[in-house]
């Protein structure tokens, strides 16, 4: 069969008589399969025999064996390199050939190009393009017109583009990366959903305080961030707005869990050198399991400049901790502003330090947005209902667009979130 064939599905295993049509998720680099845990498994437990693609490295081979999925190793580079590139389509298009999967689903800018060219060439029934956020937003010149065109041509490859949020939809709509009919939101946003058992507020859990594991005295204010140290993460308006915080709370402390990311908007060196020297702040490093340090925290800030959809503020809120985030794409629909958190223009860090000094002046204010955000999040945002309509999305799709239908296995085979798939909207 040649590269430009038709690719029929071809199940790889049999579950009750069934045979299970094969979905192929794929991401660029191993530490994003962290956004993909509960996804993989719901998929798994909905029907499908799941391949998850993406980069060699140890955590992605974790992922893979927790959700009982298969794994495919795939080097992709994150930068601009065009014979890697085509190596990587190759070897992607060899895979897809080779499993022959009735649906693929890729994020993150490299893997969603990459990956949904090779799905075009192999003609996979349902190609599905997950826009988890727009770095051409914060570049300009010739970068941008790339960024541009890139997200246009995964867009154009796809059948389906599945945006984080609301904002963004409407972002990429305007920007003419996709049309609107193309563009579609999974309930009301995220791509993951939040584990609110796993994240939950500090007098709900037995777990151990991560402050004395810490060494942070009770009565100290943690300001928290968790995510990628970069330029684009808004570290450098947080550094500033940390030391006119320190003028009137000298005991107040900054904890960074998260990790330099060389790879893009790294921090310069200045900014670098300020977050390892200096005295009160804390610097975690990569963190798998981030739960715990949320617990920790008295508020948590994003003073992001683009996001999709940031996780991040959900698991805080769902941790009881109240938000401060930026009016940006994806960020102000994860938080409900003067209610969960309190949103501030992007690159102003004395607006940022105002609004963190009043939350560190008010107790009380912080305890009612932490019992508001915790019951947002789960109204709106739990795992189970992102993964009930993210299957029940797919399922459609198969249909809709020709594939083979999806056999409904008996009622005992399969959990809660899967049984009511095949009704569930987008």
């Amino acid at each position: 069969m040649g590269i430009f064939g038709t690719c029929p599905p071809a199940p790889l295993g049999r579950l009750g008589g069934f045979e299970l049509p094969l979905v192929v998720v794929g991401v660029t680099h191993p530490q994003t399969c962290l956004i993909l845990r509960g996804r993989l498994r719901a998929l798994r437990e909905a029907g499908f025999r799941v391949v998850l693609i993406s980069g060699p490295g140890a955590l992605a081979t974790q992922t893979a064996a927790e959700e009982g999925v298969e794994h495919v190793s795939i080097p992709m580079k994150r930068g601009i390199s065009p014979l890697a590139d085509l190596v990587s389509v190759c070897r992607l298009c060899a895979a897809l050939l080779r499993l022959r999967p009735v649906l693929t689903e890729f994020s993150t800018p490299k893997a969603g190009l990459l990956g949904n060219i090779a799905g075009f060439l192999c003609r996979v029934p349902v190609r599905i393009y997950v826009l988890r956020g727009l770095r051409l937003e914060t570049v300009s010149g010739l970068q941008h017109w790339i960024l541009k065109i890139t997200e246009w041509v995964a867009a154009a490859c796809s059948h389906v583009v599945v945006c984080n949020s609301e904002s963004l939809r409407s972002q990429a709509q305007a920007l003419g990366i996709a049309p609107r009919r193309k563009l579609r939101l999974v309930g009301s946003g995220s791509s993951a959903g939040v584990d609110n058992q796993r994240f939950a507020p500090r007098c709900e859990t037995r777990s151990n305080d991560m402050r004395t594991r810490l060494g942070i005295a009770g009565d100290v204010g943690v300001i928290g961030f968790v995510g990628r140290l970069t330029r684009d993460k808004g570290i450098p308006e947080l550094l500033r707005a940390f030391e006119e915080v320190l003028e009137n709370f000298p005991q107040a402390l900054l904890l960074l869990v998260g990790w330099f990311d060389e790879s893009e908007d790294p921090l310069g060196p200045a900014d670098r050198a300020r977050i390892e020297k200096h005295p009160r702040i804390l610097c975690t490093g990569f963190v798998a399991e981030t739960a715990p340090y949320y617990r920790a925290m008295d508020l948590m800030v994003l003073p992001t400049w683009r996001e999709g959809f940031p996780n991040a503020l959900l698991e805080a809120a769902a941790s009881g901790v109240p938000v401060v985030s930026t009016l940006v794409t994806g960020a102000r629909d994860a938080v409900w502003h003067n209610h969960t958190g309190l949103l501030v223009p992007p690159g102003d860090s004395r607006v940022l330090a105002l609004a963190i000094e009043r939350l560190l002046l008010d107790p009380a204010l912080r305890r009612r947005m932490g019992v508001a955000g915790r019951a947002w999040v789960s109204e709106r945002f739990v795992s189970t209902r992102v993964q009930r309509h993210t299957v029940g999305l797919y399922r459609k799709l198969i249909v809709n667009l020709g594939g083979e239908p999806i056999p409904i296995l008996g009622r005992e085979s399969i959990p809660a979130v899967a049984r009511d798939a095949a009704t569930a909207g987008d």
